[in-house]
């Protein structure tokens, strides 16, 4: 997951990397690059996903994801509920991955019955990406585990120095940031925490 704060070409090779090191999607967010320049880089980043036969999302934004041709989006507990979501997607002619992101079990339950294809379950750990969230432990990971019968990914504050344990709470699959954008070697670094899961 991107989390862009100015259109940088260096963005573009880290992505490139995640997807060589082994990352399956990669989510463009950013709360503050315009509409123009996300876009933009939305654009070049499905050729790239395309090109790695990989797979592309966008954070929050239906109206981005569908005019881009992403494969999925990613809503907020604040953004469009998954139902209309789907609805914009079907009048669209267009298959979305539609995912929610849950803070509580109450929520995750509550995304699966709105029809989520995935939900989101954290922030398991403190993170910049989210800092008016509070993170909520390994006890909601454990809960997912448990309950939630559709794909989840454990989000929040997971690098590698932490992702066996969020790995024995149950989560097969996570979404970062820091661990891989700000890495040395992105396409390292995400091949690391990709062989932690499996």
């Amino acid at each position: 997951m991107t989390d862009l704060k100015v259109d940088s070409p260096d963005v573009l090779k880290k992505i490139e990397a995640a997807y060589r090191g082994g990352a399956d999607i990669v989510q463009l967010r950013s709360k503050v690059l315009s509409d123009a320049v996300l876009m933009r880089l939305g654009l070049r980043i499905k050729k790239i996903a395309e090109k790695a036969h990989k797979l592309f999302f966008v954070n929050d934004r239906m109206d981005l994801a569908l005019a881009i041709g992403a494969e999925g989006v990613h809503l907020g507990q604040e953004d469009i509920p998954v139902r209309v979501a789907r609805k914009l997607a079907k009048q669209a002619g267009l298959r979305v991955w539609v995912g929610k992101s849950t803070h509580c079990l109450k929520q995750a339950l509550a995304a699966v019955d709105d029809g989520a294809d995935y939900i989101g379950v954290g922030p398991v750990f403190a993170t910049p990406t989210k800092p008016r969230v509070k993170s909520v432990g390994l006890r909601f990971v454990r809960q997912a585990a448990v309950r939630i019968r559709i794909p989840w990914v454990a989000i929040g504050g997971i690098d590698l120095g932490n992702i066996r344990e969020v790995a024995a709470a149950g989560a097969s699959r996570v979404a970062v940031v820091r661990a891989i954008f700000a890495a040395q070697d992105p396409e390292s670094a995400a091949r690391k925490l990709k062989r932690q899961l499996h």
